[in-house]
């Protein structure tokens, strides 16, 4: 995809986020992040945006921490997120295309980086947003929905710190049915190293999960329950996924 559909994406699904937070009111729960309410939602997506805007605006070249928020609530804490999302919106589209910042795994460039991943991480948190109200959830389209698969699968979990590792190797295969897209994950003691494509098929795979791109992309951001989506073969790949997939701010 291009660096203009996710940053066309990225304001979107901010407004969509605001707009959800908004109907559901900061004390509701989010069952899709247990323990969580809007207000935490909503202050966990402020300290993103802003953190990576720095990151943009500044041209960090090494990792930052993020700052802390303000411990805001109700309408406050609303502009506090609104304008955050505009600033890193606004940083994103006038960054230059041959700007150099630190990005969490490598890309194309880091203006693609950012605006790939805020596009996402606001994408998944506007979901969050809408599980906390009633009334039907937003559709991710299957282009994005591939995308968002190909970070967490090539991008997140090729990582050193992906936890998702097995003793003996294994195949888990992904298998979007509406876009035909085919991912082979080969799992061993070291991080994963993912396939797509043709040559995805040439291992056979010990267990596969199939469904919809956007059924997996939320199944395997575990927005989803795993077993939404089609699982065949081992059920204890599956397993593996579900208890050492998520990914943690740190």
């Amino acid at each position: 995809m291009e660096t203009s559909e996710h940053l066309t994406a990225l304001a979107a699904e901010g407004r969509a986020l605001a707009r959800a937070a908004r109907e559901a009111g900061t004390e509701a729960p989010v069952p899709t992040c247990p323990g969580w309410r809007v207000r935490d939602l909503l202050e966990h997506t402020c300290m993103v945006h802003r953190w990576a805007t720095a990151f943009v605006v500044e041209g960090r070249r090494t990792h930052h921490p993020a700052g802390e928020e303000p411990g805001l609530d109700g309408e406050a804490l609303l502009d506090r997120f609104t304008e955050g999302h505009s600033l890193l919106v606004e940083a994103l589209r006038a960054a230059p295309a041959g700007l150099e910042c630190w990005t969490v795994f490598p890309a194309p460039s880091s203006v693609a980086f950012w605006a790939r991943r805020q596009a996402h991480e606001t994408r998944i948190h506007r979901v969050d947003a809408e599980s906390a109200r009633s009334g039907p959830t937003t559709p991710v389209a299957p282009q994005h929905a591939v995308d968002g698969i190909d970070e967490l699968l090539a991008g997140f979990h090729a990582r050193a710190k992906s936890r998702v590792r097995t003793d003996s190797p294994r195949t888990l295969r992904v298998r979007a049915v509406d876009t035909d897209t085919v991912w082979t994950v080969r799992l061993s003691d070291a991080p994963p190293l993912t396939v797509r494509g043709p040559d995805a098929l040439d291992t056979p795979a010990d267990c596969t999960v199939s469904g919809t791109a956007e059924e997996l992309y939320l199944a395997l951001w575990n927005r989803l329950p795993l077993a939404s989506v089609a699982v065949s073969g081992d059920p204890g790949v599956a397993g593996l996924w579900v208890r050492n997939s998520a990914v943690v701010w740190s």
